[in-house]
């Protein structure tokens, strides 16, 4: 599994349902599910971005699967960042000359 870190912001439409963002986030959830994506974590939080979610993917294809299926709701815009582990991390170091 790989991980990627989402940034996501409300649009217009997803700001005037606030009051459904769980259960949203809880069918996102499950639909990633089905998709080969696993949300470890979801956070609302203040500031430039309305949530940050912790993602797992089976690959690149799910997860870009996952980000349109959830976009085509029209809720949210979202950005996917690859995280790496530190053990993923000392493997790119040992490339380096």
């Amino acid at each position: 599994m790989v991980t990627y870190i989402g940034l996501l912001k409300f649009t217009d439409q997803g700001i005037k349902g606030i009051k459904q963002t769980t259960q949203r986030a809880a069918a996102a959830k499950e639909v990633g599910q089905r998709m080969g994506v696993n949300m470890r974590e979801i956070y609302w939080t203040l500031g430039e971005y309305d949530l940050v979610c912790v993602l797992e993917a089976a690959d690149e294809t799910a997860l870009n699967a996952f980000n349109i299926a959830v976009a085509t709701q029209g809720n949210v815009r979202s950005q996917s960042l690859r995280a790496l582990t530190a053990a993923e991390m000392d493997k790119v170091l040992a490339k380096l000359p």
